[in-house]
């Protein structure tokens, strides 16, 4: 019996140590949580306290060896409400984020599922109030879509340009299929893009937009201007934003816009600023004033003031 242990225990020997040699890359968890108190101001109406959960989030990703020199890559990312609990328009618990599975190598990258479409990413960080009150979907832009059922490729970067095209299912023969497209182009502190959308917000509409953004030492300038046609009309809208980091530790923060696109005569403004507490961790506070021609789906009043401060984590 001894001899017959001892045997298999040499046979096995190579096949243990080839499998110590195996590197299994493990999906990355991560999440992120953003939550504000807010207190807002509505013009001739009563003023009104809120807790805002803002896009927080739970996810994991990874990415796989194939062969033939191609990577596996996947995501799969939901929303989670640390305020309520639940999404308030659903009320669902969780609500899908950016989630793919894809491929990608020499020949650049392609991706199947739901995820934010390439117009909606061409506003790189020019935004500077994303997720909050200030963001430009609520004021500016129409566009800014996580569409569902798309087959989307990117190129490889060729030169500090990179193309990217979204193909959007339909899966319905009365509706047609969609296209979301960009061309992004980087050089060193300057980045620039311009994207198209062909029926993403609705059949016959189509939307344009450019965007320009430099660094200048501690200073981040930004601009985004954007058109939306439909059979009836056609409206613009345009923001501009300016960063100035104080130290490693103090960003302050202004972006004002205009638009007719969400509503008539629309313009937002807000001011705030952002405290490091570490490298994953801030504090931060914001004013925003909206205003329009007329009254807003959210706020049933032409004009309102929003101040708040929060706190965000990211792990």
């Amino acid at each position: 019996m001894k001899k017959l242990a001892l045997s298999l225990a040499v046979a096995a020997a190579p096949f243990i140590a080839q499998a110590e040699t195996i590197e299994i890359e493990k999906p990355s968890f991560y999440g992120k949580l953003n939550v504000t108190q807010e207190f807002v101001q509505p013009e001739n109406a009563g003023n009104y306290s809120q807790l805002n959960s803002n896009a927080s989030r739970l996810g994991l990703k990874g990415k796989i060896a194939l062969d033939h020199g191609l990577t596996g890559i996947y995501q799969v990312e939901y929303e989670v409400n640390a305020d309520d609990g639940t999404e308030s328009k659903s009320g669902n618990t969780l609500t899908q984020r950016n989630t793919f599975a894809g491929v990608k190598g020499e020949f650049g990258e392609v991706i199947v599922g739901m995820f934010d479409t390439p117009f909606k990413a061409t506003q790189n960080k020019i935004d500077l109030f994303n997720d909050l009150r200030g963001d430009i979907k609520n004021v500016i832009s129409n566009s800014e879509n996580r569409e569902a059922n798309s087959v989307q490729y990117t190129s490889p970067n060729m030169g500090g340009a990179v193309v990217t095209v979204d193909h959007i299912n339909s899966e319905n023969e009365n509706t047609n299929n969609s296209l979301s497209t960009s061309v992004a182009y980087t050089l060193e502190n300057i980045y620039v893009a311009a994207a198209y959308d062909n029926e993403v917000e609705g059949e016959k509409i189509d939307a344009y937009r450019a965007v320009a953004q430099i660094t200048i030492d501690a200073i981040q300038l930004g601009v985004l201007a954007e058109n939306q046609d439909n059979a009836d009309s056609s409206e613009d809208g345009w923001l501009a934003s300016a960063q100035f980091k104080m130290n490693s530790t103090v960003a302050l923060k202004a972006q004002y816009g205009q638009s007719d696109i969400r509503e008539k005569g629309a313009s937002t403004i807000s001011l705030g600023a952002d405290y490091k507490l570490a490298k994953t961790a801030k504090t931060f506070v914001y004013v925003t004033q909206e205003d329009s021609d007329n009254q807003t789906a959210m706020t049933k009043v032409a004009s309102a003031t929003y101040i708040g401060g929060g706190l965000e984590y990211k792990f």
